[in-house]
């Protein structure tokens, strides 16, 4: 497991130094799965992959704000940020990507799964997060939306109180 851990690491350090960053992401693996330093906020997290700090954004998803600068805390996000905090913060995730590897902020874009909960459906199955579909990475965009329907028509989350 560790061996795997570190090739992967050392895989994902080597695309990053050899310029990834930027839309397409160049030579970065598929997935790859990295310990988490702390969760950020709802739909962003702080990984290490090779020694070195890497803010990942969820894709698809958009949790309310809590922690963005100039910006009041909106309603559920203390709510999102806090599940957020509990499902990922010490844990080892795997990171999966879409066509676009990184944003105009240079995080990088992933699906992110711990164990056997996929965190981005998770999200938006509990009214934490609204659907955010961004070309070109749309490849669960409809389960996204779908989950949310259902989360709104329920009343969970945000839903039932923002």
């Amino acid at each position: 497991m560790k061996r795997r851990l570190i090739a992967a690491a050392l895989a994902a350090l080597t695309a990053i130094a050899a310029g990834c960053g930027g839309g397409g992401g160049g030579s970065l693996p598929r997935s790859l799965r990295a310990p988490v330093v702390r969760a950020v906020d709802g739909d962003t997290i702080l990984v290490r992959i090779a020694g070195h700090s890497e803010y990942v954004r969820l894709i698809g998803v958009d949790t309310p704000e809590t922690v963005k600068p100039g910006a009041p805390v909106e309603c559920f996000g203390p709510r999102a940020s806090a599940y957020q905090h509990r499902l990922v913060e010490g844990r080892v995730v795997r990171l999966t990507f879409d066509r676009e590897r990184r944003d105009a902020y240079g995080r990088l874009l992933a699906y992110v799964h711990v164990g056997r909960t996929f965190d981005n459906a998770a999200l938006a199955a509990r009214g934490l997060a609204r659907p955010l579909p961004v070309a070109p990475n749309t490849a669960h965009a409809a389960l996204f939306a779908r989950l949310a329907r259902r989360a709104a028509i329920a009343g969970r989350g945000l839903w039932g109180k923002c």
